[in-house]
């Protein structure tokens, strides 16, 4: 297998600012926050993502490097890019996900998160796996200098390990200054190397076994203190 080049593959543009990137994170973090706050049980999913639409513009996002998505209900078990079902209502126990990747002036943001409504402790347990599983990989990438291969590897186990599938066509990519794509497209899941801080965002999306509902958490690969 040819060796990867990781200067390359991690190069940065004129405009790389590392607290720049920082701050943005903490801005599409406090986004997916407000947008969640919003989203109400009886909404329709494409109320939903023209809401969130809205209230990006208006908190000064520039563009969007990848579409809105607020996925309710069965539509959680969607990959990135694809259509949802239309017309799902979102449930009094249910579940949805919101994935934004907004640009902010020159930076990138990228983040996503899972919500429920209600009770029912079969979709909370997924939501909170989403995330468990989101910090253990990344806490292997921190004490082991693991890979990208070796992260998503360990990613597939652990959903297996807690009941979930994990969809490995969302896993993992670059960020930086805009566009990242220019210097790197590829996923996290065919590195390598050991991804660097700040520069990598870890995603997992994970589905129940049958299919019928799904969670998902993405954020950049950062020390602990990042997370408290």
């Amino acid at each position: 297998m040819k060796t990867q080049d990781q200067s390359r593959l991690e190069g940065v543009g004129a405009a790389y600012d590392p607290e720049r990137l920082l701050a943005v994170r903490d801005k599409t973090r406090d986004a997916i926050r407000t947008i969640a706050a919003a989203v109400q049980p009886g909404m329709q999913e494409e109320d939903a993502v023209e809401m969130a639409r809205d209230m990006l513009a208006a908190a000064g996002m520039v563009r969007g490097w990848h579409d809105v998505y607020v996925r309710f209900g069965s539509n959680t078990t969607k990959t990135f890019g694809a259509p949802s079902d239309p017309g799902i209502v979102l449930g009094s126990d249910d579940i949805f996900f919101i994935d934004i990747g907004p640009v902010w002036k020159d930076w990138e943001g990228d983040g996503g998160d899972s919500f429920v409504t209600g009770t029912d402790p079969d979709k909370q347990r997924c939501a909170d796996d989403a995330r468990a599983i989101f910090h253990a990989v990344r806490r292997k990438w921190l004490d082991e200098g693991a890979t990208g291969r070796d992260l998503y590897a360990y990613a597939v186990a652990c959903a297996e390990a807690r009941g979930w599938v994990l969809n490995m066509d969302l896993s993992g990519h670059r960020l930086a200054d805009f566009p990242h794509a220019a210097v790197h497209d590829g996923p996290l899941a065919e590195v390598d190397f050991t991804p660097s801080r700040l520069l990598w965002v870890l995603e997992i999306h994970i589905r129940h076994p049958t299919g019928t509902y799904g969670a998902f958490f993405e954020d950049l690969l950062l020390e602990d203190a990042y997370f408290a």
